[in-house]
């Protein structure tokens, strides 16, 4: 059996905002209009369809494996803009990245409040072999 992952709805207290934050991050193309959503689209077809549910949500994480230099591209953007970001997930390193599993990594906020993180080597990467 084949299992790929398709898309999942990012809830968003303003989608336009959101979306746009995070194709700017992450330097994607603008998210594509459809019906109630706005769609971001990431490699192998996957959609973050940005809604506004109407109702208080709870801050979800989504984490993205990147490569090194979109890594760099996406840590300068967040010190340009001044973003906080942290090196753990607790918040505890603030100011940093890490160098957790053979690559880098951070964590930081979007508009509506989801942690979103990006990494240059998947989880357990440096204890494969």
């Amino acid at each position: 059996m084949t299992t790929l992952f398709n898309h999942t709805i990012v809830a968003a207290r303003d989608k336009r905002q959101s979306a746009s934050f995070f194709t700017e991050m992450f330097g994607l193309p603008d998210a594509e209009p459809g019906g109630f959503f706005l769609s971001v689209r990431l490699d192998g077809g996957v959609l973050l369809q940005y809604a506004e549910p109407g109702v208080d949500f709870s801050p979800q994480h989504y984490a993205f494996l990147v490569a090194e230099d979109d890594f760099d591209a996406i840590y300068q953007r967040i010190q340009d803009k001044g973003i906080e970001h942290w090196a753990d997930p607790r918040g505890q390193v603030s100011g940093r990245y890490n160098t957790n599993h053979g690559g880098r990594g951070v964590y930081f906020r979007d508009p509506s409040g989801h942690y979103l993180e990006a990494i240059t080597q998947p989880y357990g990467a440096d204890q494969a072999g």
